[in-house]
């Protein structure tokens, strides 16, 4: 028993060891343990491996989690301009209402729609709350031009070629042609221009003064949101004066008025920013007043002698209908479209979010002369459809330790103060769309922080020690910090290889947004090599340029390029 509570001991202050190095450190296993060379293992750093681009072009972008809103322009990439369509759901409690004329027809005093922004507290100094927005790309407070308008394109639920079976998509090259159907001039017409022709996401807490029923002022906060007023007079229209049963059900509701289109411009071509939204946390509130029959004390009073009170009432409703983000790509780099429009060996790989590029790696070559008999031992002169490289690890029963993806950022080319890099990259299987063997081992959470889920699977923008980077602005909006590496573990991956003899596929690598969630969107053109992308590349507006794998000897990257490391421990 005690000899149990020992085993039981070691086992725990193990696994808090290896957790606690996995917090700085966790592409080094075995690193400062036994001096640095990983318990004795062999390093091989020589196996055959090419990298290659891949233009992606329009992707579905229909009901993401979040979406883009605004311009960014990274020099390496271009400039991405994020405009958004959604439709408008009744709250529940708002569906079917009756607006009564007693006295006097119900009027609008105010039409508010009110996003919330993803942002931090920073000081509640003296009950004033300070914040700063995350999630926000670009030139620190760049204005650009928004227009809120009504959309008569209906964002239908289901595909009618697929007899109704299977969801509609929607691209992101599709804001041409919304935009086609916009109707009416925009709502968000306010004589402050900073809700719309000067619009940019303000990181200032937001105090709602209002009167109580003592006709006292009552101060509510928020926090920074997008809000903007909207015309009372199309809200009268089409709410309050609405035809019969077209505010039955949110079904008919959402044909009647088919939602918000978001329109973003740069009429100054200014440089622009552009923040992550969650839409769905949206709302758009009617505020108005309608004269009500209040219950008399004595139901005997004669009907013309009951009381009528003019009360304040809302109309809500939430932006949680059919949503497509809408992406427009111009002044893209001559260096970008050559790289990702080559079928050639990459000397630079160009991973970008959104309507962007991806990589596609080949591990091990394809050199087939050879096999490898497990069952004697020998090495056979004929192919077996398995590259020779891997042949070769099994004749030489290599135990494979750990084994790494490095990849090195070209710093000169994301030198710009304003260029953010994507703190995430995710490499999977291109062939079945499923995540490696070394995701799915990888049950680590970090609670503070779930976009540093799973670090030892990795793919985490780090610094030349392995320290994670934080992308945080200065002052002056700058980003403070910039990254130097990516490291993807691929140990079970090669473990599957060679001893359970698992196909090798050929691997994508795209930017994510998050690490969590694994889902993909469809190509709207498919290419040779694939239909679909993870989908969280396509909600992330930022990118990145590594090294690749054709870089000669001699040059002065030479040492950049990508490669796989494997260490592996031989057999006595």
């Amino acid at each position: 028993m005690y000899r149990n509570l020992i085993l039981k001991s070691f086992f725990l202050v193990s696994c808090v060891t290896f957790l606690c190095s996995c917090d700085k450190d966790f592409d080094e296993v075995g690193a400062n343990i036994i001096g640095d060379d990983h318990f004795g293992f062999d390093k091989y750093e020589d196996a055959s491996i090419k990298s290659y681009n891949q233009p992606l072009g329009p992707i579905g972008s229909n009901n993401q989690e979040i979406n883009p809103l605004g311009i960014y322009t990274n020099p390496a990439f271009g400039t991405t301009t994020a405009s958004f369509v959604t439709q408008l759901e009744m709250s529940s409690v708002n569906i079917n209402p009756t607006f009564t004329t007693i006295n006097n027809p119900p009027v609008i005093d105010s039409v508010i729609l009110y996003i919330p922004y993803f942002s931090r507290l920073k000081d509640d100094t003296n009950n004033i709350n300070t914040y700063s927005l995350d999630s926000i790309f670009g030139v620190k407070e760049s204005k650009f031009k928004l227009s809120i308008h009504e959309s008569g394109y209906y964002l239908r639920d289901l595909e009618p070629s697929t007899q109704f079976e299977e969801q509609q998509l929607f691209y992101t090259d599709k804001n041409a042609e919304i935009d086609s159907y916009k109707i009416g001039s925009r709502l968000n017409d306010n004589a402050n221009t900073i809700e719309n022709d000067q619009f940019y996401f303000r990181p200032e807490e937001i105090v709602e003064k209002t009167l109580d029923e003592n006709d006292e002022v009552v101060r509510t906060k928020f926090i920074p949101a997008m809000r903007l007023h909207l015309r009372k007079d199309f809200f009268t229209s089409k709410i309050l004066n609405a035809p019969s049963g077209q505010l039955y059900s949110n079904n008919i509701f959402k044909n009647y008025m088919r939602g918000l289109y978001f329109k973003v411009e740069n009429p100054n071509n200014n440089p622009g920013n552009m923040a992550m939204i969650n839409f769905k946390g949206g709302k758009v509130t009617v505020y108005y007043k309608q004269d009500v029959e209040l219950t008399p004390d004595n139901p005997d009073t004669p009907v013309n002698e009951q009381v009528v009170d003019r009360l304040k009432k809302t109309f809500v409703m939430t932006l949680t209908g059919n949503t497509v983000s809408l992406l427009e790509n111009s002044n893209e780099s001559a260096s970008y479209l050559a790289a990702t429009n080559s079928t050639l060996e990459a000397e630079k790989i160009f991973l970008k979010g959104g309507q962007g590029s991806m990589a596609i790696i080949d591990l091990f070559g394809t050199t087939d002369l050879i096999t490898y008999d497990k069952e004697n031992d020998i090495i056979i002169n004929e192919p077996n459809g398995i590259p020779d490289e891997i042949d070769n690890i099994k004749k030489n029963k290599w135990l494979i330790n750990e084994a790494n993806l490095t990849f090195y950022i070209d710093q000169s080319s994301m030198s710009n103060l304003q260029t953010f890099e994507p703190p995430r990259i995710y490499l999977y299987d291109i062939d079945t769309k499923n995540a490696l063997a070394d995701y799915y081992f990888d049950s680590a959470i970090n609670s503070s922080n779930p976009k540093l889920n799973k670090p030892v699977y990795g793919g985490i923008l780090s610094n030349e020690d392995a320290t994670v980077v934080k992308q945080i602005k200065n002052d002056n909006g700058e980003i403070a910090n910039k990254g130097f590496k990516y490291k993807i573990r691929i140990t079970n991956h090669l473990r599957n290889l060679i001893k359970n003899d698992s196909t090798n596929v050929r691997l994508g690598l795209t930017v994510t947004e998050s690490i969590s969630t694994i889902g993909f969107s469809k190509l709207k053109t498919p290419n040779v090599n694939n239909d679909r992308v993870p989908r969280m590349s396509v909600i992330s507006p930022v990118g990145t340029i590594l090294y690749g794998t054709n870089i000669p000897v001699g040059d002065p990257n030479y040492d950049k390029r990508l490669r796989l490391e494997i260490y592996y421990t031989k057999p006595d």
